[in-house]
């Protein structure tokens, strides 16, 4: 019996030791949202809008009712984040080659950077699972449309970038009638020169169909 019960303290104190081993490993393969600057961002956005709530007090550009349907936009957005989903998707339907903002090539699932990349996205195709969709470039001679915070239309220019928030989907299609690309979502936001370092080229859809396509894009 005595034998059984040492054999019992040794398998228990044997589990205990490969928890210390391995758990802390695991801990710090998983990645580190606290460090994720669109979460940072969006903390401080959801934080400015709920002190305006609570003063009952209006933002530039939005009004009580906006600013109350934008807080449960990003709680759902946080909700995304903090649940693992850190990435963007962007699926082209357009009938055309769709330039694409994405993470730097070799950088690890667990590392967040705020720089971002060129891409090209084939016509329907989805940006691959886990591979961050950052944002879209519109080309200069390409009118858009995306579904602004209360639900209406907004017109977009060419010659700009949209960011596409992390744990979001964003559709592209191009409209038969206009041919203004509409974008599928609302919480897209318009990037204002200057705000990211990213490269933003001055060309036409013309030159982007040119290019090759090298997004990583979902299988099937």
């Amino acid at each position: 019996m005595k034998v059984i019960k040492v054999a019992k303290l040794i398998l228990v104190f044997i589990v205990l030791l490969a928890n210390l081993v391995f758990a802390p490993a695991c801990l710090a393969d998983a990645p580190k949202i606290s460090k994720n600057p669109d979460y940072i961002a969006l903390k401080k956005e959801l934080n400015q809008l709920q002190k305006a709530k609570e003063k009952q007090s209006e933002i530039e550009g939005l009004t009580t009712e906006q600013i109350k349907q934008k807080i449960n936009e990003l709680e759902f957005q946080k909700y995304a984040l903090e649940s693992g989903i850190t990435w963007g998707q962007c699926r082209n339907e357009t009938g055309r080659t769709l330039a694409v903002y994405g993470s730097e090539p070799n950088l690890d699932e667990d590392e967040y950077s705020s720089n971002a990349v060129l891409y090209f996205l084939a016509n329907n195709q989805t940006t691959q699972d886990n591979w961050d969709c950052k944002g879209v470039y519109l080309p200069s001679d390409i009118n858009a449309v995306a579904i602004s915070p209360d639900g209406q239309n907004q017109e977009l220019r060419g010659g700009t970038v949209v960011k596409v928030p992390n744990g979001t989907k964003v559709v592209l299609k191009s409209n038969s009638d206009t041919g203004a690309v509409e974008f599928s979502t609302t919480g897209v936001k318009i990037l204002k020169p200057g705000e990211l370092k990213w490269y933003v080229p001055n060309v036409s859809q013309a030159v982007v169909d040119t290019r090759v396509t090298n997004a990583p894009v979902k299988e099937g």
